[in-house]
């Protein structure tokens, strides 16, 4: 070691060390070079057999991973196998963790496309022969990209998704094929319009700039289709850039919609009409926000054959339950949210779904149930894929849900204890209740303060991003600064121009009026929202109740007995599983037959119904049976109107204890729970 150390410091043993050196360098260079050529010519060879194998299985189908391994057995470097087991891994993810798995071979596979096939992705030419052979590479890279993205959204990753979208965009493709890069630019924007650049940098500072933003970037797509269509003249058939024009109007009639541009949302689902990616779910819900509930609900029963196969929430299910619920059938609607959780378990939807069933039960006056479905939500950690809808509207949702929860408790303490108000045991419980309502109360009141939409969603009545009804905003409002709501929902009226929402501002403001005690006015407003022209007496039937609990609250305030009688009976006709929510008292004729248990009439009587028999007072005929077989108990009912038509369906229910058995029957007789009437031709999903 040392005499080696000796000669190479001799300037002749330097030369000939530097000769030996790059002598070993050129023999390593020419090996590495031979066998180089001899694995490239491997690798071509193996990538031949990928792609070979390849033509035979869908990329989405069940063997996509046992094919995926395959493919990277022959060749790992290869992007063909972490494309197909990235998507494998898509379809089958339903949680963060199952798309975070997708992501990883996801995002290998399109490092090894831009490494290996830079020059084919980046190839923009009109030249048929020139443009054929990059035409897969292009192909496989929007549709991973696709994928991609939709995990990165699906994780609440909105910084990633920008960076993906902004890398595709610079490659610059001639067609968008699977990857409409700048519609998703649009969305992504929009999906986080109430957010500013301190959270994400490629968002503006206000709800309306990020709007605007991604309008910018739809107009950019129609700008860029009509530039790649020169160049594809020669390649593609004559109009097939109109699909990639659809797909941009399909996003401008979101924002158009969101926006309450009635006309502009109009005319671009009227350009979509005739398309076959015309949107039926985002059409229903744009005629829903103008008050149009029938074509709504027409149109979600044609969205849900476009929904079919999808694992995120089924909006068709979630909304057609609340046009149930206007149509005064909750429990059609309850029925629909059971079959929506039954079939798609706890996938994402599933919390939405219980929200939505919680809402049902409650406006069928099973109120129990409704808390117990409610609380099922809150503990779901829901994913809102593909959706506008985020956290912040199923908080929203849920919350409120929970506040109609806490009134109803209130008001059912004086439903079944007509003499509550000394009852010092009932005064107590309403006392906790009336305290847990205050505190549900601060808790919205808060979350809806810091809501930067309230003035687009809560205010409107119909928003597209709404998630509640109409007559849950009621229930936000009615305990605070009557004044301020006022002043808005008579600004809204004056300015709004969808024709079929104008009575509900004008009920909204009756409303407030009473609560100010201007009943004369809200009277007339009352009589005025009847006799509006444009009301679906089908389809808008808890409007029409409203505005008789509205109306018989009034006679009650003046003191108009026959009024009053009037009122409230063309209330339960309609719609009566709302009243004893109300702390308004219904009369009732009361007809028993059989071997009477004393222990229930008592209790039954101690309901705040009021019995009466006099035939010239306005009232619903209560029929009601007692059966005993041996130790079996059970009660048999059924209500009819004035007319002898069935208002509650005859049904019966056993019971052991005379006490909840009493009070159990008032519900019943109020149409809370029992049996579900059989569907109509008109109410078949």
């Amino acid at each position: 070691m040392q005499e080696a150390d000796a000669y190479i410091s001799t300037g002749k043993g330097y030369a000939y060390w530097i000769r030996q050196c790059s002598f070993i360098a050129c023999c390593l260079l020419l090996a590495l070079h031979a066998q180089a050529q001899s694995l490239a010519k491997a690798k071509i060879s193996e990538r031949y057999e990928i792609d070979a194998k390849r033509m035979g299985t869908d990329i989405n189908s069940e063997d996509a991973l046992p094919r995926s391994r395959e493919f990277k057995r022959i060749d790992s470097t290869y992007y063909v196998g972490w494309m197909y087991e990235g998507a494998y891994k898509y379809n089958h993810a339903a949680d963060y963790l199952g798309f975070k798995n997708a992501a990883a071979p996801l995002e290998r596979s399109l490092n090894l496309l831009e490494r290996d096939y830079k020059k084919e992705l980046t190839t923009r030419t009109s030249d048929l022969v020139q443009y054929f052979p990059n035409y897969r590479y292009q192909v496989d890279y929007t549709m991973a990209a696709l994928y991609l993205m939709n995990c990165y959204s699906n994780m609440e990753e909105a910084d990633k998704v920008y960076t993906l979208l902004r890398r595709v965009v610079r490659l610059n493709f001639q067609r968008d094929y699977l990857m409409d890069v700048y519609n998703y630019l649009g969305w992504l924007v929009h999906r986080n319009r109430y957010y500013t650049s301190s959270k994400y940098a490629f968002l503006k500072n206000s709800i309306d700039e990020n709007e605007q933003l991604a309008n910018r970037y739809l107009d950019s797509g129609l700008r860029r289709i009509e530039i790649n269509k020169k160049l594809n003249a020669g390649i593609f058939q004559p109009g097939y850039e109109l699909n990639e024009k659809m797909a941009v109007y399909h996003y401008k009639s979101i924002l158009y919609s969101y926006a309450l541009k009635i006309d502009s949302a109009a005319y671009y689902y009227g350009l979509m009409r005739k398309s076959n990616i015309f949107p039926h779910n985002n059409y229903a819900t744009f005629r829903a926000i103008c008050g149009d509930f029938r074509e709504a609900e027409n149109e979600y029963n044609e969205a849900i054959t476009q929904d079919a196969g999808d694992k995120r929430l089924k909006e068709w299910a979630y909304y057609s339950s609340i046009i149930d619920i206007y149509k005064a059938k909750p429990k059609q609607g309850a029925e629909l949210m059971k079959d929506m959780i039954k079939a798609n378990g706890s996938t994402p939807g599933f919390g939405w779904y219980n929200i939505a069933l919680a809402r049902c039960l409650a406006y069928d006056g099973q109120m129990a149930e409704a808390e117990r479905y409610a609380n099922k939500a809150a503990e779901f950690k829901e994913l809102h894929i593909g959706t506008t809808l985020s956290q912040a509207h199923y908080d929203f949702s849920l919350q409120l849900i929970k506040l109609l929860d806490k009134q109803a408790a209130v008001e059912r303490q004086m439903f079944e204890n007509r003499n509550w108000w000394y009852n010092p045991n009932v005064l107590a419980r309403m006392a906790q209740l009336q305290g847990e309502k205050y505190m549900q109360q601060f808790l919205i009141i808060n979350q809806f303060a810091q809501n930067p939409e309230r003035d687009r969603v809560i205010y409107k009545l119909f928003s597209t991003e709404s998630t509640i009804s109409w007559d849950e905003v009621w229930y936000l409002i009615r305990d605070f600064s009557t004044r301020f709501f006022l002043d808005r929902f008579e600004k809204e009226a004056q300015k709004d121009d969808r024709k079929y929402v104008h009575k509900y501002f004008r009920f909204f403001i009756a409303r407030l009026q009473m609560k100010m005690g201007n009943y004369t006015e809200a009277r007339r407003i009352l009589d005025e929202v009847l006799r509006d022209p444009n009301i679906d007496v089908e389809y808008e039937q808890l409007l029409i109740t409203r505005v008789y609990q509205a109306q018989a609250e009034c006679a009650q305030e003046r003191k108009d007995d026959n009024a009053y009688n009037e009122w409230m009976y063309r209330f339960y006709t309609l719609y009566p599983q709302l009243i004893p929510n109300t702390g308004l008292k219904m009369n009732m004729n009361l007809h028993l037959t059989g071997g009477q248990d004393a222990a229930v009439v008592d209790r039954l009587k101690a309901c705040n119904i009021s019995w009466t028999t006099n035939s010239s007072v306005p009232a619903p005929a209560a029929y009601i049976s007692f059966r005993q077989n041996g130790n079996k108990k059970s009660i048999e009912y059924y209500v009819i109107d004035r007319e002898g038509k069935y208002i509650v369906d005859r049904q019966s229910f056993g019971y052991t204890k005379p006490e909840q058995a009493g009070i159990q029957l008032a519900y019943r007789l109020f149409n809370i729970g029992g049996k579900i009437p059989e569907r109509g031709k008109n109410d078949e999903r």
